[in-house]
């Protein structure tokens, strides 16, 4: 995905089933813990505690593990499954949406978009507590951002221009320059955001 927020940590009642994926991969592909540590640049103890499903990996951690693999990052996001075919709808529960946080918790971004498209098109529901701010840096060229306030006041900056929104209110602006959206006001706030990544 996009580097949305500075420091995310990854939360989610249940870990993935990435670890039971992780362990089948590596083991097809004949690489010990400390091999695939060294390739992938991610501790043993934390591969060990992902294989046994004892913590739950962030996005940039899985993302390493899959490249180590030569694997697609959905294949160990959705436990191996990748491969089979898709069913004709997919539901995901609420407490299955991965979500995103920032270090002081007053912003958490659900991510709603699918594994599949991360770096091309994501979408995610925005909370931003009162004083709660989510600064980013310049995406990827040409990339844009679509924030749709569905509860309370918004505050966009990009670049050296600042826009308010309300409710029901939709701002489009360039990402591929340092980026912030605040809330300056005493009631959470709630949005849509869409990234769309430059081709």
């Amino acid at each position: 995905m996009g580097s949305i927020v500075n420091s995310p940590s990854a939360v989610n009642s249940q870990p993935p089933a990435v670890g039971l994926a992780l362990a089948a991969l590596r083991e097809r592909q004949g690489l010990s813990l400390e091999q695939l540590s060294r390739k992938a640049g991610v501790s043993k103890s934390m591969l060990s505690q992902v294989e046994r499903q004892r913590a739950n990996p962030t996005v940039a951690v899985v993302w390493r593990l899959a490249q180590a693999l030569g694997v697609p990052i959905a294949q160990l996001l959705e436990g191996g499954l990748a491969e089979a075919p898709a069913p004709a709808i997919t539901a995901v529960s609420a407490q299955d949406t991965p979500r995103l946080v920032t270090p002081d918790a007053r912003c958490e971004l659900r991510i709603l978009g699918p594994v599949a498209l991360a770096g091309r098109f994501e979408w995610y529901e925005l909370r931003v507590a009162p004083g709660g701010e989510l600064v980013s840096p310049a995406h990827e060229r040409g990339s844009r951002e679509h924030l749709s306030v569905q509860a309370g006041v918004l505050e966009v900056q990009a670049g050296a221009h600042t826009q308010r929104l309300r409710a029901g209110e939709t701002a489009r602006y360039a990402a591929d320059q340092p980026h912030a959206i605040r809330n300056p006001q005493r009631t959470p706030a709630t949005a849509l955001l869409v990234v769309l990544q430059a081709d």
